[in-house]
């Protein structure tokens, strides 16, 4: 089921936003819609998690001096 949200605009945003859907032949809410998924979609992938792993050298890189085991 679809739920109707109204949303206020700064003017330079809803001029991109129109511009868009001129350029692009998509309807306004499509746009938002597909804008909003895309950072759900980015946030729920941790991009941080890219580098893990990605660090050589020693395995006790993270260890101050004077505290190693």
């Amino acid at each position: 089921m679809s739920k109707t949200i109204t949303l206020r605009l700064p003017a330079d945003l809803l001029q991109w936003l129109e511009e868009e859907s001129r350029v692009t032949g998509l309807p306004k809410g499509r746009l938002v819609r597909e804008q909003l998924e895309q950072l759900r979609t980015k946030k729920a992938r941790q991009p941080f998690l890219d580098l893990a792993g990605s660090v050589e050298g020693s395995h006790q890189l993270s260890l101050k001096k004077g505290f190693e085991a």
